[in-house]
């Protein structure tokens, strides 16, 4: 069986270029690719286009690569937690393309799956929509949208083992595994990496046949975007 495993995330990430299109899994700051994030800052890589359904906070996951300018365009969904990345984007720094989240989901699923447009009623008659072909079926207009896919795809897993397999833990699993499959080299970071064979095959999420690179992730902050608690 093929060991697919890299030493550290140095070695995961060569190859990656300026100007290349990113997939980051996750949602929101729950399973993001941290190590992965982390080093695309060291190597200071420069107009890439990130596809992601968050664009992170100010001061972490993809928020980080927005503070040193180093994202040329976001394709994403939900980013109001992100104050830099609103002020790039209204003063024309960024390029934004913004997605009905089903929309972005299915976007990824398809370029994973080899299919390149499929037909969506999400955002027919509004600023979506604009300047896309419509089409009629059954009495209701569709959009047509086409599928997204990457140079790199980075995935956060909770547990893969050395074949690429991956599991995922609750909301991690909400963009992560439709990445993995949609990039031209999938990068997967894990909490625990253990021998091929290892893994309940009932559990597995995403088989190894989509991954190119894995390794054991470190230092994991796992933060929270917004916190709140009851007063005692």
């Amino acid at each position: 069986m093929i060991n697919k495993t890299v030493k550290n995330v140095q070695e995961a990430l060569q190859g990656v270029q300026d100007g290349m299109t990113l997939m980051l899994g996750g949602f929101g700051l729950c399973g993001i690719p941290e190590n992965c994030i982390q080093e695309l800052l060291r190597l200071d890589v420069k107009d890439l286009t990130c596809i992601s359904n968050n664009a992170g906070v100010d001061d972490f996951g993809i928020g980080l690569l927005l503070q040193k300018r180093q994202v040329k365009k976001m394709i994403s969904s939900y980013v109001g937690e992100n104050a830099e990345f609103e002020r790039q984007l209204l003063s024309g720094e960024l390029e934004v393309e913004l997605n009905p989240q089903g929309t972005l989901a299915e976007r990824i699923r398809a370029g994973g799956a080899g299919i390149p447009a499929f037909f969506t009623p999400a955002g027919y008659g509004t600023e979506v929509g604009e300047g896309k072909e419509s089409r009629e079926f059954n009495g209701k207009m569709y959009l047509m949208e086409t599928w997204l896919k990457a140079d790199f795809a980075f995935v956060k897993a909770w547990k893969g083992d050395t074949a690429g397999n991956l599991i995922y833990k609750g909301t991690a699993r909400n963009f992560n595994p439709m990445m993995a499959t949609a990039g031209k080299i999938t990068v997967a970071e894990v909490e625990e990496l253990v021998p091929a064979g290892e893994l309940d095959p009932n559990m597995i999420h995403t088989p190894g046949i989509f991954v190119q690179r894995i390794f054991q992730g470190e230092k994991y902050e796992k933060r929270i975007e917004q916190r709140t608690v009851r007063q005692a």
